[in-house]
């Protein structure tokens, strides 16, 4: 029972790392000890966010652009020449699009189906041999997909091919789980509800409606983001695979 939510000198990747969700994983992860890679396409955002982490603990910056798998290649190699074994990934990057449905571009579709999903499985797959590497029989090697309420319910919103997209995650993360967890690497996933991020600050002009919603009575914060994931990182969680953990204050209990 000691030190079930440890992870000091564990090595991580977290993808779209340089601003919103993934951000505040990769500060927890830098705090409490994980060497971080955090991984975007623009490189000064990026970089600021790396610069910021640094300060805390050690965070290396590696530009990417995931949406294709040349350049999701060139992203595992740049992680396996530093790496031998890799501890976390946290599959975070991800793209929204929003339009009536008689207007929907093919484009937008794409775009959004390419990066949320089609990304995290050949990652995945990239960097299963680093993962293999790194489980012991105690403590397995751990992916964690971020997924969505939105892929859960409703949304009520006309991002189609976003909800669609986070609905792939999970059964992909049930599969996956199953699977790998055999080869000592558990799977999961983590669907958040309302966090304030870019994406959603266009929603953010109704807080105080939306939080109305929320049966713990407020939006979630960086603290809840990273002590999901740290969890799902520990040895604390390490019989648990497959599932889909819903952090969102009970928004989807309550609908």
């Amino acid at each position: 029972m000691h030190k079930l939510f440890d992870v000091t000198g564990k090595v991580a990747v977290v993808t779209g790392g340089s601003r919103g969700i993934g951000a505040m994983i990769a500060e927890g992860f830098v705090i409490n000890g994980v060497r971080t890679y955090i991984t975007a396409r623009k490189p000064d955002e990026l970089e600021a966010t790396a610069a910021r982490l640094s300060t805390l603990g050690e965070c290396i910056p590696i530009v990417s652009d995931l949406s294709t798998v040349p350049g999701i290649q060139q992203f595992a190699a740049a992680v396996r020449e530093r790496e031998t074994a890799l501890h976390i990934l946290v599959n975070n990057a991800g793209a929204t699009w929003g339009a009536p449905i008689d207007e929907f571009p093919e484009s937008g579709w794409d775009k959004v189906m390419c990066l949320n999903v089609k990304s995290v499985f050949f990652l995945t797959q990239q960097l299963l041999p680093a993962l293999r590497a790194a489980r012991t029989d105690a403590d397995p090697a751990r992916i964690i997909n971020i997924g969505s309420v939105n892929g859960i319910t409703n949304s009520h919103s006309e991002n189609y091919g976003y909800s669609a997209s986070k609905a792939a995650v999970h059964q992909l993360t049930r599969q996956l789980g199953a699977d790998l967890a055999r080869e000592g690497v558990n799977v999961n996933a983590i669907a958040p509800g309302l966090i304030p991020s870019k994406m959603t600050a266009h929603m953010l002009a109704h807080e105080a409606e939306l939080v109305k919603a929320i049966p713990v009575g407020r939006m979630g914060s960086a603290e809840d983001v990273a002590g999901t994931a740290i969890y799902l990182s520990s040895r604390a969680s390490a019989w648990v695979t497959g599932h889909v953990l819903v952090l969102d204050g009970g928004l989807v209990a309550e609908s």
